[in-house]
């Protein structure tokens, strides 16, 4: 399906196209000396120019992985073809250099280093072709210098790797940009509705529990109705709590007073607390830590985050496995590292946690590792996940390291 945003680029993508088809096909009967003689050679070049073309034409419809390697491997036989075919034309020995530039346009990594590599191959394959069969009977041009040519290939396969280096780092770092900014545009947006509703939802919620408390303590009503008030509390108390993650989320931003948190002791404090609940499901808590480590941070936060980490890592853990929580110091940052063994996630269902309302549990609302992004983010942090479905989790929550204290 072809996104209609991507108009503008398909018609310069095609524009392009169109030109270097129309020079392809005039390579093939335009001053072409063997035109005339309609053999093998001049069908073979007639073949891959149309499956070339093809390639061009579908690549936008399909944009599939195999589609791209088929058109590496065409575009590939294609160059070498002329190359061979029509040895006196020195200029094609250019083109076979620069066969792996065309993989740079897909930002596609294997793709490149594997044209890198069968052009590398194929050109010292035809290098010693020439020196040991051929011997300047067909390419005078190569074997005349064959130390110089060799160098310029070497060196423009280096000069195409620096580019495609700089080109895909480049890309990257805009991919983190724009999910750092939908991330922003996330927050924004649950900030704005919860600015807008949350106050005027717990008005009334905590009119409807206080009647609801006060009919729960009246003698006239019988047990069964005293069961039915306590259900609806316990429910309220949920909507309540939904609605305080709102507003923390809502709230401006205020320079938050920091201090300098041991994050041996918070995650001791921590493990301790959630042990008990690890055992009501059959779940362990390992800590392991070294020497103590400092960040400046807020110590209440820093639990709420961790609480909420590891909760959700025993809750995704089978019954009997085990939660391993490890803290390093390491380049100037400290890294907390979460690690279970459990379902594990997809790249989609990474990519989407921390989204309003999503959640992998029955009755989740993100909200809560929302809030997780937020506390990291506040404190100049960062956490990182990494998932297999099946094979468990790794939450690394990294701060900088507090100048006062190291690991």
């Amino acid at each position: 399906m072809i996104i209609k945003h991507s108009n503008i680029n398909l018609k310069l993508y095609y524009s392009t196209v169109v030109v270097g088809i129309i020079i392809m096909f005039i390579g093939l009967f335009v001053g072409n000396s063997r035109s005339h003689q309609f053999n093998l050679g001049i069908i073979v070049h007639g073949v891959l120019v149309v499956c070339f073309t093809l390639c061009l034409i579908l690549y936008p419809i399909y944009k599939s992985q195999l589609l791209r390697i088929v058109m590496m491997i065409v575009a590939t036989t294609y160059f070498y073809t002329i190359f061979l075919l029509y040895p006196y034309t020195w200029s094609n020995f250019i083109f076979l250099c620069l066969i792996p530039a065309m993989s740079i346009l897909f930002f596609d990594k294997r793709l490149f280093y594997f044209s890198l590599f069968l052009n590398a191959l194929l050109v010292f394959s035809i290098f010693s072709y020439i020196i040991l069969v051929d011997q300047e009977e067909v390419f005078p041009y190569i074997a005349k210098d064959m130390v110089g040519n060799v160098i310029n290939f070497i060196g423009s396969q280096v000069i195409l790797f620096y580019i495609f280096y700089l080109t895909y780092r480049r890309l990257k770092k805009q991919e983190l940009y724009y999910e750092q900014i939908k991330h922003s545009e996330r927050l924004k947006t649950t900030g704005q509705l919860a600015a807008a509703v949350a106050h005027e939802i717990r008005n009334p919620l905590t009119v409807v529990k206080g009647f609801l408390q006060l009919y729960e303590r009246d003698p006239s009503y019988n047990e069964d109705n005293k069961r039915h008030f306590s259900l609806m509390i316990n429910e309220l108390d949920t909507a309540e709590k939904v609605i305080s993650q709102f507003l923390s989320i809502a709230k401006p931003e205020k320079e938050t007073e920091t201090e300098l948190v041991n994050v041996k002791l918070v995650l001791q404090s921590v493990t301790d607390l959630l042990n008990s609940y690890g055992h009501l499901h059959d779940h362990n808590i390992i800590l392991n830590m070294g020497e103590e480590c400092y960040i400046d941070a807020s110590t209440i936060e820093l639990k709420q985050l961790l609480i909420n980490i590891i909760k959700n890592a025993m809750e995704a853990s089978k019954l009997g496995d085990s939660v391993e929580i490890t803290a390093e110091s390491k380049n100037g940052f400290i890294y907390i590292h979460v690690i279970d063994t459990g379902e594990g996630m997809t790249k989609e269902e990474i990519d989407s946690l921390g989204t309003p309302f999503y959640s992998l549990k029955s009755r989740g609302t993100g909200l809560g590792m929302m809030i997780c992004f937020n506390i990291v983010a506040k404190y100049k942090g960062a956490i990182d996940i990494d998932s297999e479905k099946g094979k468990g989790t790794t939450v690394t929550i990294r701060f900088p390291a507090a100048k006062e204290g190291n690991c």
